[in-house]
């Protein structure tokens, strides 16, 4: 009787390390705005040749991807107009539920400490947070981190504003969104990715700096005056691990609110900020609004 329960543990087990399950990067979940009449991707990693079946409940489709010999997948849907809350299924070996999703405006919200301000630093801020439930806005932040290599997952979720999520969002972006909400008439989404004290240059591509002898000498004069160890100083940094993750993530447009680490190489400020923009937007291959 030992022999037969160890038996069936061990079989258990190599069942389950020979099936991996599906699973998909953080900004796919439950709460999120998916950008309105768009083809959007959905991705993520699985078993190699698993079979991957997603239904939507916008329209009657099967959508239908295998896992790459990478153990990776994606795919392309066509989102509705404006509205919600809808769902998406995606099965594999197991199968995976969001709900609550909506369809709207969705916009990314980076910089240095004026985007990334939130309620607790500004009184204005503090006063609305009483009044901050909406469910048309939603929330996605993204924590301080930096890498070497392009990453293709963050650490996060899906928020949906409340005075406690609005406390900890950006002040600016929620403010935003506030405005922006009623005007439209629709569900709005915010993803807020962004660092008090960086430069311009850590959220730029590594090689767009360095291939550029004016953009490479201003920011080896940042690194060679930064007075804080640690500090991201370093080209692509930030764009490596808060950025690149989510390029496949369709957005409307980007807000940014940056430049007093960058007073002392004001002189290429323009030129850098131009490389910058052409590099997200060459990410997210869309040509969208940028303002700052």
């Amino acid at each position: 009787m030992k022999k037969n329960i160890l038996l069936t543990l061990f079989t258990s087990c190599l069942i389950t390390y020979a099936f991996g399950n599906v699973r998909l990067p953080s900004i796919l979940g439950s709460h999120m705005v998916l950008q309105q009449n768009s083809e959007i991707k959905l991705w993520g990693w699985s078993d190699s040749n698993e079979k991957i079946k997603i239904t939507v409940d916008w329209d009657t489709t099967t959508y239908r991807t295998v896992g790459t010999r990478d153990a990776n997948w994606q795919l392309t849907i066509k989102t509705p107009q404006a509205g919600g809350p809808h769902t998406i299924t995606i099965a594999g070996y197991n199968t995976i539920v969001l709900d609550d999703i909506l369809v709207g405006e969705v916009w990314f919200c980076s910089g240095q400490s004026n985007m990334e301000m939130s309620a607790g630093w500004n009184k204005q801020a503090l006063e609305e947070v009483p009044n901050a439930t909406n469910t048309s806005i939603r929330f996605f932040r993204i924590s301080r981190a930096t890498s070497d290599y392009p990453q293709d997952d963050v650490p996060g979720h899906w928020a949906v504003c409340s005075p406690e999520e609005m406390k900890n969002f950006s002040a600016l972006g929620y403010f935003f969104g506030k405005k922006l909400q009623p005007a439209l008439k629709m569900p709005v989404g915010l993803i807020s990715s962004c660092w008090g004290g960086t430069p311009a240059e850590v959220w730029t591509p590594k090689e767009i700096v360095t291939s550029d002898a004016e953009l490479k000498e201003a920011s080896d004069k940042l690194i060679n005056s930064n007075t804080y160890p640690g500090w991201p100083m370093v080209p692509g940094k930030a764009y490596n691990a808060m950025i690149n993750p989510i390029t496949n993530y369709v957005i409307a447009g980007a807000l940014w609110y940056q430049g007093e680490s960058n007073v002392t190489t004001y002189s290429t400020y323009s030129k850098l900020l131009t490389a910058m923009i052409g590099s997200w937007r060459k990410a997210w291959n869309k040509d969208f609004p940028f303002y700052f």
